[in-house]
């Protein structure tokens, strides 16, 4: 007998409380995103960004898609906003042309069932970042792994492909994204940037940890040395993304990255690593300020009671659905939770806005490529 065809849905939010987030702590989804994460961390251990690992035709239309996603932002300059320090309206432009085209890009994939496309595009669309508030976290990082995990679960992808998902895919991701972060100054979500841990990322330094594990001569407290990160950033991704914040950020990494300096002072990349997986799971799946925002659809369902929502509170559609702040004329949801700021409440300009700014000053001109350095001493 035939099998009946598999019914997607629309991703939705749905996690609205402490007590929902409890319950994804315990799920199947929780453990699905757990065990994918876990899973790639292993097969990159020793694996340089170089190295030539199997491109699968799958994983080159996904590459390719990437490709277009670059171009597109490309296409699209950011306006004239010098009266602003904060994200860019071109952003919007971008975000709702690659949600025009996310349709046609996905019917490029071979294998996917076309009928899973609408459910499928929508992580990847909102892996770009927030359209309302311009803005970009670790909770649309989660997005970009969550459309990896849909594409694995409908065959599109395999287990054979986890190393170039990583070192290919992912890594092509994390250089658009600085292309969309540099370009449009996409803010930091939330109140201060708490949750990624170079404002934007954290799944970059996770993998690049697990690349290093057993490195013969490069230790965590390597990050300190200029000529290390320079000379290896273009091997591991831990090392690319310190060598970024560097080109960023002027002073130390005990001043502007203090989370990045306490983590050099471990003893191994395999603590590092460890501690970095454990991090996630509490500073990201374990917050309700990122997990609010979480979608869940057939693929990656919710399988608990759905929450009813709070009286006079927006719609799941309202960019401030579930958020955790205390802005009453956005209808609050989630506000007596978590109180000030955790979310959306004090907008922040990012480090390329404060650059530019600074760059714009009278008297000396710090040096360096077209980013110039955020002084923070």
């Amino acid at each position: 007998m035939a099998q009946p065809e598999p019914t997607y849905i629309a991703p939705r939010k749905v996690i609205l409380t402490k007590e929902n987030l409890e319950y994804f702590q315990q799920s199947k989804t929780h453990e699905t995103i757990v065990s994918s994460i876990t899973a790639l961390n292993e097969c990159v251990v020793g694996v340089k960004l170089t190295d030539d690992v199997p491109v699968s035709p799958s994983v080159r239309a996904v590459l390719d898609i990437l490709d277009k996603v670059e171009n597109t932002a490309n296409s699209i300059p950011p306006v004239d906003n010098k009266a602003s320090r904060f994200g860019n309206p071109a952003f919007r432009t971008f975000y709702d042309k690659v949600s025009d085209i996310a349709s046609d890009l996905h019917k490029s994939i071979p294998g996917l069932p076309e009928a899973a496309i609408p459910e499928v595009s929508v992580y990847f669309t909102e892996a770009w970042g927030n359209r309302t508030r311009i803005d970009y976290g670790s909770g649309m990082e989660l997005n970009f792994l969550c459309w990896m995990i849909c594409l694995e679960k409908l065959g599109v992808l395999q287990e054979s492909d986890h190393v170039a998902l990583v070192v290919k895919v992912f890594w092509k991701y994390i250089q658009v994204m600085r292309n969309l972060q540099s370009t449009y100054w996409l803010e930091p979500a939330g109140s201060h940037g708490v949750w990624g841990l170079d404002d934007y990322h954290f799944l970059p330094f996770l993998w690049g940890a697990a690349q290093l594990r057993g490195h013969k001569y490069i230790r965590p407290k390597s990050i300190h040395d200029p000529e290390t990160t320079e000379e290896f950033s273009k091997y591991y991704m831990y090392l690319a993304c310190i060598q970024f914040i560097n080109s960023v950020k002027t002073a130390s990494l005990r001043w502007h990255s203090p989370m990045l300096d306490d983590i050099s002072a471990v003893k191994t990349w395999d603590k590092v690593n460890s501690g970095l997986i454990k991090m996630f799971l509490a500073e990201v799946l374990g917050k309700l300020p990122v997990m609010q925002h979480f979608l869940f659809g057939s693929l990656l369902p919710w399988d608990g009671p759905m929450p009813a929502a709070p009286t006079g509170a927006p719609g799941p559609e309202d960019a401030h659905w579930g958020h955790a702040h205390a802005m009453p004329d956005h209808g609050g949801v989630g506000q007596l939770q978590n109180g000030w700021g955790d979310c959306c409440g004090i907008p922040v300009p990012s480090a390329f806005a404060a650059a530019q700014a600074e760059a714009k000053k009278p008297g000396v001109r710090i040096a360096g490529p077209a980013i110039r350095p955020v002084p923070f001493d």
